[in-house]
């Protein structure tokens, strides 16, 4: 099973999600984050790749949970973001955008992603909801 770093961003009550550049439109949305490299921890993989994939530079996240997927082990942490951050789709990401929670429950994701917004929201919905920190 391949060891994963995920995301989740926090704004004014809303969730960052990323869509990749794909040949066939539409991409499914999801959340930011990417492969482990053997050199590296989960937090420095997440840090690494919410930079390479959303330009944003971050320097607190905090650990969630492990999400175990079909092939993929998901670390997951969260960033709670100010208002003023800006993300922008870097390399292999083509968009970014907020979304609160019940839009993300329409929008074509992966079902990992799904399943950690899920899972994040029925431990820490009220306070997103509210636009408070986590």
């Amino acid at each position: 099973m391949k060891d994963r770093s995920t995301v989740i961003c926090i704004r004014d009550g809303r969730i960052l999600l990323v869509a990749r550049t794909r040949l066939a439109w539409p991409s499914r949305w999801s959340l930011p984050g990417g492969t482990i490299k053997i050199s590296e921890s989960p937090l420095e993989a997440a840090l690494r790749e919410l930079k390479e994939e959303t330009s944003i530079v971050q320097s607190r996240l905090d650990y969630l949970f492990q999400f175990g997927g079909l092939a993929k082990r998901h670390h997951v942490f969260v960033a709670d973001l100010a208002p003023d951050v800006s993300p922008e789709p870097c390399n292999e990401i083509s968009r970014c955008d907020w979304f609160s929670p019940t839009e993300i429950a329409a929008l074509p994701a992966s079902i990992p992603t799904r399943a950690i917004v899920e899972l994040f929201l029925s431990w820490h919905g009220a306070k997103v909801m509210r636009g408070e920190q986590c």
